[in-house]
């Protein structure tokens, strides 16, 4: 069977993205005749640099939780994008920046889902969603994009480019209780080796994690991915993105969550 033409784009498109990725190398743009132009079209792109990585998807990530966040990127909302296997670390592990030009650690709130949540007409509200959840984590990502310019290329070639995910660090997870209804106030502080203090809290992720949570989880169901159990999201910065550089280590304590730690080399 011919692949339709905008099939054809989205694959190409693809194509493009997955060799620079390859390659540790940006772009300005994708090439004018397949780049995307909505946020619908990113997402088929998205859908065909999944195929082309053939390796599983164990989680999702939301960019662009804050309205900073939206403005320094230019993007009308949030992002959804896959995190793949091999780019998952565990608490502790030491982290590379070659080839890494955003440079930076967010220090997010993840949950894991102990059931599949099909796509559907009707919205997931988030009372749907929490029950489909089976435990809550701490987590850092490392994100990057292929995009040398990722503040001006658009949120339709954001979202074909996964989001801006490159590497994520999952902590423990807990039980979810009812201490989860109160992330918003929830405090997240974080210390860099080189001095440097941050904190921030629930509230910058949408206003709770929670909605984040049902957003992205209603997010793929308008594109017909399902969430899956044992799929996990990290749902936004909770503290403002840190810099860092070789060397230096992250440590975040999540409080009733637990505490984390990266190293970059």
């Amino acid at each position: 069977m011919t692949a339709t033409p905008d099939a054809a784009r989205a694959t190409q498109a693809a194509q493009a993205l997955y060799e620079l990725w390859k390659a540790d190398a940006v772009t300005g743009a994708l090439p004018e005749a397949v780049r995307p132009r909505s946020r619908a079209e990113g997402y088929a792109v998205q859908a065909a640099l999944r195929a082309l990585h053939g390796g599983s998807v164990p989680g999702w990530k939301i960019a662009a939780t804050s309205v900073a966040g939206q403005r320094h990127i230019g993007v009308s909302g949030p992002l959804a994008g896959p995190i793949y296997t091999g780019r998952v670390y565990e608490d502790g592990a030491t982290v590379s920046l070659q080839g890494n030009r955003m440079r930076v650690a967010e220090c997010e709130i993840t949950f894991r889902f102990a059931r599949t949540l099909a796509p559907r007409v009707q919205p997931y509200s988030v009372d749907d969603v929490l029950a489909a959840v089976g435990t809550v984590h701490p987590a850092i990502e490392v994100p990057d994009s292929r995009f040398e310019k990722f503040e001006t290329a658009g949120e339709a070639q954001l979202i074909a480019d996964n989001a801006c995910c490159r590497e994520y660090l999952l902590g423990p997870g807990l039980p979810v209780d009812e201490r989860v209804r109160a992330l918003p106030a929830h405090e997240v502080r974080a210390e860099c080796s080189d001095g440097r203090r941050f904190s921030g809290t629930g509230a910058n992720v949408l206003g709770d994690p929670l909605v984040a949570l049902a957003w992205i989880v209603n997010e793929l169901s308008s594109v017909n991915v399902p969430m899956q159990a044992g799929q996990f999201v990290t749902t936004g910065a909770c503290v403002v993105p840190i810099p860092v550089t070789p060397g230096v280590e992250v440590k975040a304590d999540f409080g009733w969550l637990g505490r984390m730690s990266v190293r970059f080399s």
